[in-house]
């Protein structure tokens, strides 16, 4: 699980609905990318990163992700 990417969606009181309709993507595929079941796009990563204020490197590279 994407521990870092859902905890910031939640710090930032955004549903995964929310953030999709931002970075253009369904609520599904939020939860897919928050399961780890698939790495996003650059420039969705990038989209999510602008959302939560959060690097992309801290996102989706971090340690014990």
């Amino acid at each position: 699980m994407n521990k870092v990417l859902k905890f910031a969606r939640i710090e930032k009181g955004i549903t995964q609905k929310q953030l999709a309709t931002y970075v253009g993507v369904t609520g599904k595929y939020i939860s897919i990318i928050e399961r780890n079941d698939i790495k996003p796009s650059a420039k969705v990563m990038k989209a999510i990163s602008d959302c939560l204020d959060v690097s992309v490197q801290n996102l989706f590279f971090s340690e014990g992700d």
